[in-house]
């Protein structure tokens, strides 16, 4: 995944649903749906389908112990958005500080 290909993970961070399974998964660890569901106020179909939109971008693992179905953030993702706000970041201060500086002589 590179800086051009994060229209989807920020399209599914945009859900303020979705932020909160993935805060809950790396608070808690690996959980069930339905554990999920007992700490969220939404119905545990919901947080299925924000399940499904949050693994698509590649932000949570379906992990298989026994008959339970399992999810646990996979932090790969994030840190390319991480790296790109960096990046980013870094950019915006270079042109800020040129064009104070440009400002300055200006004056």
């Amino acid at each position: 995944m590179s800086g051009h290909d994060l229209g989807p993970l920020f399209a599914a961070l945009a859900d303020d649903t979705r932020r909160e399974i993935l805060g809950q998964l790396a608070s808690h660890g690996d959980q069930s749906a339905t554990r999920l569901a007992e700490r969220l106020p939404v119905s545990r179909q919901a947080v299925v389908k924000h399940l499904a939109a949050l693994e698509a971008v590649g932000t949570v693992q379906r992990i298989r112990r026994g008959r339970e179905v399992l999810f646990r953030v996979d932090p790969r993702p994030l840190r390319v958005a991480a790296r790109w706000f960096e990046r980013t970041a870094h950019d915006w201060d270079a042109r800020l500080e040129a064009l104070k500086q440009a400002a300055e002589v200006g004056e």
